[in-house]
């Protein structure tokens, strides 16, 4: 970010405002309170939780082994289905999952506050690093992992478990993927993804080799050459583009740079950050930059979305979170250019549907100004990768097409999280994908 610009700078709170606004989302439940939490639970006998829940987590188990004390059992049944059940409990959307689903979620009473109990159970667990699973003995067999994020990771410590060996090939620095540089600070505080990575990989059988990137470093044919199978969680690498006039302009940051960079910092205080913000998309990206922001000390941070709040990737949890933060959303308009007349100047067409149920212009326009515009509209797969893969993988919307075990269309290769089509890029999906995928490369490799 350009730190020289005007109403552009750092050092905006105090170091006690800023710990304050990037302390922990939730306070986690003291044993009493987890306690009254999971009697709440009417244990059901087919739960609507469980079938809510991406991973499918014996929810209601999981509550009655707190309910009796036994919070490490409670963990291993969680864990068992989903090894990132930690920050799952951080970052889930439990509220449109697990929660909404609960019975007792009614117009009388809240539902059960599944997220909670579950970082309740998980926490003691991670912070011991008492490993609660074992590896079978060795197969023989070796699969590379593209991609140390969420469903890398799931898949690699799940193939450890089954006795393979794992090789991931990882491009940045660090193991976590969106856990590590994608989340919003505040949700997962105390170095809470490198310790839940350094849990994962403990299990043993699984290295990583940092810098390798695929399509640059390493390719899927030699890949496919050299292990007994290949599975991609590499994620979407490149930024969507904003097609309007002004884009290039450096007032312009993608989101998704930012956080990365907020996620890495060691002083927030050090951090740029604009007066006057404005933020163009409507999920959760859009939403973390937003409230981030805010708590960076922006004084005015508007979010644009060209359709409704229903619409937004967002859940109406997170939509109100910003407006708390002081945040505005604005439904039903898109950017036009930006007007650079020594204030930068946003110009946006407002947007309705019309009778065939398309987006168009209504004719009316309106202005905001900005120090800052953030890009937060989606990504898609990286260059490198389509260019790579252009050979044999089956891509369509911009997505890897996989069937129901995660198998692409190359024989061998598997693949899972926000690289695939038909997901809701979610970390509990990405987790379920890896999961899936390595029970299948298990099957595949003892034939």
């Amino acid at each position: 970010m350009a730190d020289d610009a005007a109403d552009i700078g750092s050092g905006r709170l105090g170091e006690e405002e800023l710990k304050r606004g990037f302390s922990d989302l939730h306070e986690p439940l003291s044993r009493s309170e987890a306690l009254i939490a999971a009697d709440r639970c009417y244990f059901c006998y087919d739960a609507p939780c469980t079938t809510a829940c991406p991973t499918g987590i014996d929810i209601p188990g999981f509550i009655q082994k707190i309910r009796s004390d036994n919070v490490e059992g409670s963990a291993q049944t969680i864990l068992r289905e989903n090894i990132m059940g930690g920050m799952c409990a951080r970052v889930c959307p439990t509220e449109v999952l697990c929660e909404e689903a609960c019975v007792r979620n009614t117009h009388e009473e809240k539902p059960v506050e599944i997220g909670l109990l579950q970082r309740y159970a998980t926490d003691p667990v991670l912070a011991s690093g008492k490993q609660l699973f074992e590896r079978a003995p060795s197969s023989g067999k070796t699969v590379a992992v593209v991609g140390a994020g969420p469903a890398g990771l799931s898949c690699a410590h799940r193939l450890a478990m089954l006795g393979h060996d794992v090789v991931v090939f990882e491009r940045n620095d660090k193991a976590g993927g969106l856990n590590e540089y994608g989340i919003a600070a505040y949700k997962t505080v105390d170095d809470f993804a490198r310790r839940e990575v350094d849990y994962i990989l403990a299990i043993g059988g699984i290295e990583i080799r940092h810098g390798a990137v695929l399509g640059r470093d390493v390719t899927l044919d030699s890949l496919r050459e050299d292990y007994d199978a290949v599975f991609l969680g590499i994620g979407l690498g490149a930024v969507n583009a904003l097609e309007i006039d002004g884009a290039e302009d450096a007032a312009f940051q993608n989101a998704v740079h930012y956080i990365a960079d907020l996620r890495q910092a060691q002083d927030l205080g050090q951090l740029p950050v604009g007066r006057r913000v404005v933020v163009i998309g409507g999920g959760m990206t859009a939403i973390d930059i937003a409230v981030q922001s805010k708590r960076l000390g922006a004084e005015r941070v508007d979010i644009v979305y060209r359709r409704g709040a229903e619409q937004m990737g967002a859940s109406k949890y997170e939509q109100d979170l910003a407006k708390t933060d002081g945040v505005v959303i604005r439904h039903w308009a898109r950017p036009l250019h930006l007007q650079d007349g020594g204030v930068k100047v946003v110009e946006f067409a407002g947007t309705a549907l019309n009778d065939t149920g398309r987006l168009e212009d209504t004719g009316e326009t309106f202005r905001i100004e900005a120090d800052v515009v953030f890009k937060a509209i989606g990504q898609r797969l990286a260059d490198e990768v389509t260019n790579d893969a252009a050979g044999g993988l089956v891509i369509n919307g911009g997505k890897i097409v996989v069937d129901e075990t995660q198998a692409t269309s190359i024989r061998g290769v598997w693949a899972g999280g926000d690289c695939v089509g038909g997901g809701d890029d979610l970390t509990v999906t990405a987790v379920q994908h890896g999961k899936v995928a390595a029970i299948a490369i298990d099957k595949a490799l003892r034939k």
